[in-house]
C-alpha cells in the first residue's frame, strides 16, 4: 500500500493513524504506517516531553508525527479562567442534575479532572509545539484546519511537512493557499470533529481542487478494501482513527467503553455538540442524547462546552456510568468487533487490500478481453 507520498515519508504502508495513546502510534509506526500522536489532551508540556521521550524510543527509528488543535487566527490575551466565567450558570445546574439523575460520584477530593481539555487554546497548543519541535517529527497536523502562518513556517524550517483537516473543498484550497502540504479529507462519517460530506463524494472532491497536493481520505475507512477504495480516488493515503481505539496497545482506562465499542454498530453513533460545542461524532448515550434534546439549555460554542463538561465526563468515565459512558468515534465502530494488536489491524488491511486490487485487475483484464 505504497504511493508517493509514503515514499517521501520512508514508511510501507500509506496508512496514517491518529491515536492519543503513544503505544499505538509506536506500534502503527513498527508496523510500516505513520503513527500520529493527539497532543490535545496534554496541558501540561511535561507530560507531553515524557510522552515523546517514550515514543522516539519505540519507533524503532520509523518516522512520526503529531496532531494538535489550534485555530488559524491569534487570539492573544485570554486566560483559560476568562473563558470559564463565561459559562452561564444554567448549564452548570444542567450538568449537576444529569449527574445526580444518574447518581454520577463525585471525584475524590483535590483530584483533578483527567480529561479536561485545553490544547485547543492557542498558548497551550504553541507551548506543545515548542515542545513537539525537540523531536524529530515528520508531520505536525492540525484538527482545526490551517494553523497560523509562522507556526507553518516553523514547521517548514525544520523540514516537518504539515497537514490540515478539511470537510469541503473550499475549506482544503483555504489550506493550500495557507501553505499547507497535505489535506485531510475528513468525511461525515469520520469520529471526532467532521463536516456533513461523505467520503466518497468529499475525497474526490478534494482531490482535484488542490491538485497537485497530496490528499489523505479520511471517515469511515476501516479496512483493506476501503483503503484501495480511496486510492482509487486520488488519494495518496488514508488517515485512520477511530479503528486504533479496540487495539490491544490501547489504553482507555474503562473496560466498560471497550466492551461499548465492541457491541456498537454503524448507526449507533451521532454527531452532536455535547463533547466540544462544535459537531463530533461520537457513541450515542443518554448524554448525549440530554444535550440534543430541544427541552434542554442547548449546548455552547467551542471552547466552553468542552471546559463545562471536563469534570462531568471525567467522572462519567472514572466511574464508567454505562448509559452516559461514551467516547469520539466514527461509524466505523461496526467493524471494530474484536479487542486486536495494532500489527494485526495493518496485516488486516494489507490482505484486505490486495484483495481489493486482484480483484480490480481481473474485471480490468475481462473488459480488456471484450
Amino acid at each position: 500500500m505504497q504511493t508517493e507520498l509514503s515514499r517521501k515519508l520512508g514508511v510501507e504502508h500509506a496508512v496514517f493513524g491518529f491515536t492519543p495513546f503513544p503505544a499505538v502510534a509506536a506500534a502503527i509506526s513498527r508496523a510500516g504506517g505513520f503513527g500520529v500522536l493527539g497532543a490535545v489532551r496534554y496541558t501540561a508540556p511535561g507530560d507531553l516531553k515524557r510522552d515523546l521521550d517514550w515514543l522516539d524510543a519505540h519507533v524503532g527509528g520509523r518516522p512520526y508525527g503529531l496532531d494538535v488543535v489550534m485555530p488559524a487566527k491569534k487570539v492573544e490575551g485570554v486566560t483559560e479562567a476568562e473563558v470559564e466565567a463565561m459559562i452561564p450558570e444554567a448549564h452548570r445546574q444542567f450538568v449537576r442534575e444529569t449527574l445526580a439523575r444518574y447518581a454520577v460520584p463525585e471525584l475524590a477530593e483535590g483530584e483533578a479532572s483527567g480529561w479536561r481539555i485545553t490544547g485547543w487554546m492557542e498558548q497551550v497548543a504553541r507551548t506543545q509545539l515548542d515542545v513537539a519541535f525537540d523531536y524529530p517529527i515528520r508531520l505536525l497536523a492540525n484538527a482545526l484546519g490551517s494553523p497560523p502562518a509562522d507556526v507553518v513556517a516553523r514547521a517548514h524550517e525544520r523540514d516537518i511537512r504539515v497537514a490540515a483537516l478539511a470537510g469541503s473543498a473550499r475549506h482544503a484550497r483555504k489550506h493550500q493557499e495557507a501553505g499547507i502540504d497535505i489535506v485531510v479529507a475528513q468525511g461525515y462519517e469520520a469520529g471526532g470533529h467532521t463536516g456533513e460530506i461523505a467520503t466518497m463524494v468529499l475525497t474526490p472532491e478534494v482531490v482535484e481542487a488542490v491538485d497537485p497536493l497530496p490528499v489523505l481520505a479520511a471517515g469511515g475507512i476501516g479496512s483493506g478494501q476501503q483503503v484501495a477504495a480511496a486510492l482509487a480516488l486520488g488519494a495518496q493515503g488514508v488517515w485512520l482513527g477511530s479503528i486504533w481505539l479496540t487495539t490491544t496497545e490501547a489504553d482507555l482506562h474503562a473496560p466498560a467503553l471497550t466492551r461499548k465499542l465492541l457491541a456498537a454498530g454503524s448507526g449507533d453513533t451521532v454527531r452532536s455538540r455535547a463533547l466540544t460545542g462544535k459537531p463530533a461524532r461520537q457513541l450515542r448515550t443518554e448524554w448525549t442524547d440530554a444535550w440534543d434534546d430541544p427541552a434542554g439549555p442547548g449546548t455552547l460554542p467551542m471552547p466552553l462546552q468542552g471546559l463545562l463538561v471536563a469534570e462531568a465526563v471525567s467522572r462519567i468515565q472514572k466511574y464508567e456510568v454505562d448509559p452516559l459512558l461514551g467516547t469520539p468515534v466514527g461509524q466505523i465502530v461496526g467493524r471494530m468487533n474484536s479487542e486486536r494488536s495494532v500489527q494485526a489491524v495493518l496485516d488486516d488491511l494489507t490482505r484486505g487490500f490486495e484483495r481489493a486490487v486482484d480483484r480490480i485487475n481481473r474485471i480490468a483484464g475481462r473488459s480488456g478481453q471484450s
